[in-house]
Parts: C-alpha cells; sequence; structure tokens
C-alpha cells in the first residue's frame, strides 16, 4: 500500500463517525476491521524489517525488547476486532420480544433473589434490601446470605421481609456462601445481587421471559454505579469521562454474547437453578467464581444472554487505593482461571472462538506487563543515549502515524461512544506498576485471597496512599531527568535524539493525570449523590410566620438531602420546612426537611419514625425506578482533554470545598402498567 493511499484510507473512520456504529450496517464495521488490520500487520512490517536499532548489542536488546512489547499489544488488540466480526447486539430487542411473550404465558415461577453480604455497613445493605423485597414480581423471596452473622443484619432482613441464612463456617468465600444459599432453596430461577447494588423495580419483569427458552441458564445484565470511580471524582472529570466498565458491557460482552462467551460478572444476573446444579453451583475453587462458573455452564451446553440495558446500580470502589485493589483481584481471578481444569485453556466443550473470547479477557491483563516497557523505554534515549528504534521523520509520517491516528478516530466509534481513545489510559498508569506485579505474581503460581471491596466509608482528610504514590513519583523524576537530558542532547547537535522529546513529553503528562488521580479529596458523609435536573417546591414560614412556597431548581439528590441549582434565589431568613418535587413519574410525599437554612446551597432531609414509609417510597424512586440510568456518549476527545489539562494546571479551582461527585440520572415518565417496559 502507497504512502499516499495509507492517508487516504485514514479518512475512512473519519468518514463513518458521521453515523453511530449501533446504527451502520455490518459491511462498514468490517470495513474499518480490515483497514485497522492491515495498517497494524503494515507497521509491524516495517517495524521489523527496517525499524530496529542494531548498533550495539545493548542497543539491540532494547530495540527487540521494544518491538516485541509493541507487538504484543498491536496483535492482542486484533483478537476483540477479529471476535467484533459477527453480528452482534445488546440483546434488548430480543429482551422485548420475551417480555411481550412471558406475559401472554403467564409463566409466574418461583424467584429466589441471594444478596451475598459479609460485613458492608447497613445503610448500603438495605438499600439492596429495600429494593429487593419491592421487586415488581408475584412470586418471590429474598434471601440474606449473612456470612459476618450479624444480629443487625438479622433484624434488617426481618423488617424488609426478607429470609436469613448464616453459616458457621466461611470456607470458599462468595461461592461457598452463594452454594450454601443454593441448598436452601427450591426456586426454579435464581437472582444474585450484590449487597451494595440496587436493582430496578421491573428486574425479572425485563429478564425473565428470557429464560423461557429452555437451553438459556443466564441472563447477565450491567454493572453501573451510583458513585463516580475515584479516577473520574480525583480529576473532576465526571462530565468529561466514562468509568470504563462502559466500555466492558456496552461493547466486549456483546461481542462476545455473540459467540455465547458472555461473562458472568457475579451480581445482577437471573439464572435457571437447574442450570447451576448441573455444573455443581458456583466454582468454589476460582477467585473469580462469577467468570469461571460461566464459563462451565457454557461448556455444557448451556447458553449466556447478555442484556446490555442498566436494571441495577451499585456502589464503586470510593478510593484510589481500593479501586487498584479491586482491579488487581480480576486480574488476579482471570489469571488464576488459566489454570484451573474449568479454565479456558482446559475446559472440555468449549468451541475455539469460545476459547478465544475468554482468552481476550486474560490478554487484557497481560498487556499491563508491555504497557509498562513502553512506559519505561523513554529512559533509554535521555539516560543512555539509545533510541531504541529506527524512527526517521518519514518512518514516523508514513508508517506510525497513520496506524495512530486511525486507531484514534475508531475506537470511540467502535465502542460505541463508551470510552475515549487517548484520555481513557492516561489514568490508567496509575495501575500500570501494582498490575504488573499482579501479573507476575499469578505467572509465579501465587494466588490472591478473596478479598471485598469496602464501601460507603469516610474518607479523612485528602491524600494519596504512599503505596500509589511512590512508583509514580520515582518514574516522574527519572523521566523529567531524562527530559533534561534530551534537551541537553539536542542543543548539543545530536538531532538523532528527537523522538525523545514527544516520548517522554507524552510519558510525562500521563504521569501527572495518573498521580493527580490518585489523590483522594476530603470526604466526610459517603452517601451517594445522583445529579438530576429537576424543579421541586420549597414550602415554609417567612419572618412573619406566614405560609411562603417557592419553585426553585435542583442539580442533584441524595438519600439525605436535595442541592439547589447554582440559579436558584431564595428570600432571606425563611424557616424551609418542605420540598416536593416536580417532575415525571415524581409522585412522592413532600421531603421533610431539617429545621435550617441552606448549607452551601443544600438541604438536609430530617425523616422521622413516622416518615418511614416515604422515605422508603423516596429511595425506591431515586434509586428502583425504570430507565433511571442513560448510556452517556463520552464527550469530543479533544474538549475532554483540553478540560483535563485545565485540572492540572489549576487544581484547586476543579475541586472547590463541598463540590459534588455527581453520576446523572435521567427522568422519564413512567411506562403504563403492563407495558413493555414493565
Amino acid at each position: 500500500m502507497s504512502d499516499s493511499l495509507v492517508w487516504l484510507a485514514v479518512l475512512w473512520p473519519l468518514w463513518l463517525s458521521r453515523r453511530p456504529e449501533a446504527r451502520s450496517p455490518l459491511w462498514k464495521r468490517r470495513s474499518l476491521l480490515l483497514l485497522l488490520t492491515v495498517l497494524t500487520l503494515r507497521y509491524l512490517h516495517w517495524r521489523l524489517v527496517a525499524g530496529l536499532q542494531l548498533s550495539t548489542p545493548l542497543a539491540a536488546s532494547l530495540s527487540v525488547l521494544l518491538l516485541l512489547a509493541e507487538g504484543w499489544l498491536l496483535l492482542s488488540g486484533l483478537l476483540p476486532l477479529l471476535l467484533a466480526w459477527r453480528r452482534f447486539s445488546d440483546g434488548r430487542e430480543d429482551a422485548d420480544a420475551a417480555q411481550k411473550r412471558w406475559q401472554a404465558d403467564g409463566w409466574h415461577p418461583w424467584v429466589d433473589a441471594l444478596i451475598p453480604t459479609c460485613g458492608e455497613p447497613l445503610p448500603v445493605l438495605e438499600r439492596c434490601l429495600l429494593a429487593c423485597s419491592r421487586l415488581d414480581y408475584p412470586r418471590l423471596r429474598v434471601w440474606v446470605l449473612d456470612d459476618a452473622g450479624r444480629p443487625e443484619v438479622a433484624a434488617l432482613a426481618s423488617r424488609h421481609g426478607c429470609r436469613y441464612h448464616h453459616r458457621p463456617e466461611r470456607l470458599h468465600a462468595k461461592a461457598g456462601n452463594l452454594n450454601a444459599g443454593l441448598n436452601l432453596i427450591d426456586g426454579e430461577l435464581v437472582a444474585v445481587f450484590d449487597a451494595d447494588f440496587v436493582p430496578q423495580r421491573h428486574f425479572l419483569q425485563r429478564t425473565i421471559g428470557l429464560l423461557m427458552d429452555p437451553e438459556v441458564a443466564l441472563v447477565q445484565t450491567p454493572q453501573h454505579f451510583l458513585n463516580a470511580d475515584p479516577v473520574m471524582r480525583n480529576l473532576a472529570m465526571e462530565a468529561w469521562l466514562l468509568p470504563d466498565e462502559e466500555s466492558f458491557y456496552r461493547w466486549i460482552e456483546p461481542v462476545r454474547s455473540s459467540w455465547n462467551a458472555v461473562v458472568c460478572a457475579g451480581t445482577s444476573f437471573l439464572a435457571r437453578r437447574a442450570a447451576l446444579e448441573s455444573v455443581g453451583g458456583f466454582v468454589e475453587a476460582a477467585i473469580s467464581e462469577d467468570l469461571v462458573t460461566g464459563m462451565v455452564l457454557a461448556s455444557r451446553g448451556w447458553r449466556l444472554v447478555y442484556l446490555g440495558e442498566k436494571l441495577s446500580a451499585g456502589l464503586a470502589a470510593e478510593t484510589m487505593l481500593d479501586f487498584v485493589k479491586q482491579r488487581q483481584r480480576w486480574a488476579a481471578g482471570t489469571l488464576q482461571a488459566l489454570r484451573l481444569p474449568q479454565g479456558p485453556l482446559r475446559l472440555p466443550g468449549l468451541s475455539l472462538g469460545q476459547r478465544l473470547a475468554y482468552l481476550e479477557g486474560a490478554l487484557h491483563w497481560f498487556n499491563t506487563v508491555p504497557r509498562l516497557l513502553l512506559l519505561l523505554m523513554p529512559l533509554c534515549i535521555g539516560w543512555l543515549g539509545i533510541v531504541p528504534a529506527q524512527f526517521s521523520l518519514t518512518a514516523v509520517l508514513n508508517q506510525l502515524l497513520p496506524l495512530w491516528i486511525s486507531l484514534m478516530l475508531s475506537v470511540g466509534w467502535l465502542n460505541r461512544g463508551s470510552r475515549h481513545a487517548v484520555l481513557a489510559d492516561l489514568p490508567g498508569w496509575a495501575l500500570a506498576v501494582p498490575l504488573a506485579a499482579t501479573v507476575l505474581e499469578s505467572l509465579m503460581g501465587k494466588v490472591q485471597p478473596f478479598r471485598i471491596t469496602p464501601k460507603h466509608r469516610v474518607q479523612g482528610p485528602a491524600g494519596i496512599a504512599p503505596v500509589l504514590a511512590l512508583p509514580l513519583v520515582v518514574l516522574l523524576v527519572l523521566n523529567s531527568i531524562n527530559l533534561i537530558l534530551i534537551l541537553r542532547s539536542l542543543a548539543s547537535g545530536n538531532s538523532g535524539a528527537w523522538p525523545g522529546l514527544p516520548w517522554s513529553g507524552l510519558t510525562l503528562l500521563g504521569l501527572l493525570v495518573a498521580l493527580r488521580s490518585c489523590r483522594d479529596p476530603a470526604a466526610g458523609n459517603p452517601t451517594p449523590w445522583i445529579g438530576l435536573t429537576l424543579t421541586a417546591q420549597l414550602r415554609g414560614q417567612d419572618q412573619a410566620g406566614q405560609p411562603i412556597a417557592v419553585a426553585v431548581p435542583l442539580n442533584a439528590l441524595s438519600e439525605e438531602g436535595a442541592s439547589l441549582d447554582r440559579q436558584a434565589v431564595l428570600p432571606d431568613a425563611c424557616l424551609w420546612q418542605e420540598l416536593e418535587l416536580e417532575g415525571p413519574g415524581t409522585d412522592l410525599p413532600a421531603l421533610p426537611l431539617a429545621p435550617q437554612g441552606p448549607q452551601d446551597r443544600r438541604f438536609s432531609l430530617a425523616w422521622t419514625e413516622d416518615g418511614m414509609d416515604g422515605r422508603n417510597r423516596y429511595l425506591g424512586w431515586l434509586y428502583s425506578r425504570p430507565d433511571a440510568w442513560p448510556d452517556r456518549q463520552a464527550p469530543p476527545e479533544w474538549l475532554a482533554l483540553g478540560a483535563l489539562l485545565k485540572r492540572l494546571v489549576t487544581p484547586g479551582a476543579a475541586q472547590p470545598p463541598q463540590r459534588l461527585s455527581l453520576v446523572m440520572q435521567q427522568l422519564r415518565q413512567p411506562p403504563a402498567k403492563g407495558s413493555g417496559a414493565g
């Protein structure tokens, strides 16, 4: 392919982006996949035959190491493209048709909802129990499987009409707890929710019809979160970034669904009890019991179905250290599965496509090692005076840039607007060293114990965990000195060091973003706030004791308060007593306010024992109403990158005191009873 033709081909992803991928014909996606494959192989061919630096043994060793890292990342990146060759969907149309068949059929099997818990704070667990006990389905039993054996949990379960079980021996962590629950129940179907997840009230109505097909063992729905993850919150980029789970649940899971290789995510799924029992229940030898159990079901001929509709929401990790430890556990569990008899390498009954789909998940974690190598490679240029590749200006223009630009233009389109190309990876550099260490430990056979990610904790003062900061600070210092050495080399007339300038500069930027994303702000009450744009009637008494009512715009709500929009104007010295929400589906009792004025433009809610029914209705509306969680589109990357750079330059302006970290909801008119949306 000639150089001019290559640059002409780069315009193809730009043209495709005019229309969303989900609404484009299949041939357009396939044409882009072919283009990216050709450009990748073309670049690697050039790197192999003309791009190696072989001037000295040390230079040759570093050059080959760099090529191996690049080759691994680029070739492993082709695997998800290969898997995406097939037609796939997010399952919503199938769910619509299945729900209509189910409503016409009248099949209402008993459903047992299992909620495994082990020490989660009571407010977190109560959200889950309240929502599960109010699921819109007539034949439902809710079981609290308490591995901590707390009397207050038993009392909470009784208060919400749930059944309680505590096993005396806590063997095999979550898998053992779920299997103990399976031994208690006799319902035909089993729903599983982690203790911090809150299902929408129509969860079963949207999923149960898919299990009318006797070959379907399990229906998995996405994980969504009530709170912003630490990366988004610490960078004050909630409006600009999307959590990395969005890409998994909006692109990767639908792609894997087309290969019958859906990943069971451990929560927010509905399964056939007979199918689970046919494989001996949840695999207790696995750290990631959900992933491995799903593989075993698929190997036995059962179908796993994915419905890409946000029907529940839980809590993301609340500190950066917890976030990193959670990812380390996911990595360790996925890599441990490669060694298990029930894993994708040794499990009989899986097709080649299924094995490749499951192995692609393991490659995602292996990729942290070559990414760390790419992070370290610029140091060769300044510290050692070795450019580990033959990067002439012509080679960069004709080989590297066409591939890089094509990838940048394609990632967001292929991922259906669920992530950025560059921006999504920069904060991930904070995970490079910890995840690479986890991968290497797993390769040496070390098995990490199952750990529950702490939730709903008061954070305390602002700061960075030293274990996260130290490697980033060391890398920042080394790269800063490296950049100075490169500039000195260029000033002395060594023009061959020029590739180190952009390479080291981008590395420094990534390290600064990673370090900034690790700084958790000071935080008090961990109750999540939900971003909502709606109006409300604020009622109370004026200075003369006369009733007064004012319409005010709100921008956020929580279990414990309401936040006024900046444009809200209130009369002075009034005693505000209640707040009545206005908008679609807000048929709720007025919210009682604490007897004080707003603090930082926020009112506190004050529920009494007599008002608990109103509180529960409000929480059900806030968390469990249908269609509350929108599928956001990632904003244009250049705008998001500009916002990020602004936050790096003026971090105080981006994180003022008492700033709310918001996850956005949407208001929609609730469907009529018995309609297709449940």
